[in-house]
């Protein structure tokens, strides 16, 4: 990250333009100079000329303290990044043959994992003659998105997979209350 920030404002020497616009150290516009002059007035204050908007008609330049604002960018970076939630994929698996106990605590699992934001792969596998009759499996899936229409929406409808039926489920969003 600081690589890109770094090549994103150049500064001092590093601004190649005739002209730009200057906004002083204290946030003040002091308008459209020469490079040189813009130059000499940061060396004079011992801050740094910083390009902060290179695209701009002429490009606008800043008088800062280039380290400190590499510091505050970093910190900024980390802030953000320590919002964001990694959203995981958690895997349920069950069989056609599956009892009501053991299905039930598995539901109880998926309604606290759409809870926590996670999305759940729901995988129901077949062994041996369990293949013919893969309606089982439909039932069952049809069974799953009706307990869990409430919480969640079915993102990837089932689909055969070998020996497998897979299917995904998403947590649904949360409207904002009025």
């Amino acid at each position: 990250m600081a690589a890109t920030a770094e090549k994103a404002n150049r500064r001092n020497h590093e601004i190649r333009v005739p002209r730009v616009r200057v906004i002083g150290a204290d946030g003040e516009q002091v308008g459209v100079l020469s490079r040189d002059d813009a130059l000499r007035m940061a060396q004079d204050l011992e801050l740094d000329l910083v390009e902060i908007q290179p695209n701009a008609d002429p490009p606008v330049c800043r008088i800062m303290d280039f380290g400190k604002f590499k510091f505050e960018m970093q910190k900024k970076a980390h802030a953000a990044k320590k919002k964001q939630k990694q959203v995981e994929i958690k895997e349920l698996k069950f069989r056609p043959t599956t009892d009501d106990g053991d299905y039930e605590v598995k539901m109880r699992n998926m309604k606290r994992f759409l809870a926590e934001g996670d999305k759940v792969k729901v995988v129901i596998r077949f062994k041996g003659r369990e293949m013919a009759h893969t309606e089982l499996g439909d039932a069952m899936v049809k069974r799953i998105a009706a307990e869990i229409a409430e919480e969640a929406v079915v993102e990837q409808w089932p689909r055969m997979e070998g020996r497998l039926m897979v299917m995904m489920v998403a947590p649904k969003k949360k409207q904002p209350q009025p």
